[in-house]
């Protein structure tokens, strides 16, 4: 399966679950949720990797800030089962990523991959509020 046709899959599936996606540029998919813009981002040298991305939702504002946001980081990645929540350059990215094998396997756990990625980001905005 080639780039097309897995953003054309994510795509489908997308607005089958009542979301409005589009196919950006580079050929991921965008969607938003309550308000918010989030990324399947897609992997053409791996066709079982699937990935769902948070971009951008925490600037990072200072040095000190930077090491609460670290630590803040790793304490949502290590408490939310297949979540990553790591800088970039300044900003804060959340995202989920594992392999579906076939990749439509992908519909069977975007619900739980969704709500764990949101999960993290809550312990993560948590943690630097406290």
């Amino acid at each position: 399966m080639d780039k097309k046709q897995k953003s054309q899959m994510y795509e489908e599936f997308l607005r089958s679950e009542g979301y409005l996606p589009q196919i950006d540029a580079d050929g991921d998919v965008v969607f938003k949720a309550e308000g918010k813009v989030y990324l399947i981002i897609i992997d053409e040298r791996d066709e079982e990797f699937f990935r769902i991305a948070f971009p951008n939702f925490w600037p990072i504002e200072s040095p000190q800030e930077r090491a609460k946001v670290t630590q803040a980081a790793l304490d949502a990645t290590a408490s939310t089962k297949v979540a990553k929540v790591f800088p970039v350059q300044d900003n804060v990215w959340a995202t989920i990523e594992l392999f579906c094998l076939p990749p439509e396997n992908f519909k069977l756990v975007f619900r739980r991959s969704f709500s764990a990625l949101q999960s993290a980001v809550t312990t993560f905005v948590g943690k630097m509020r406290a």
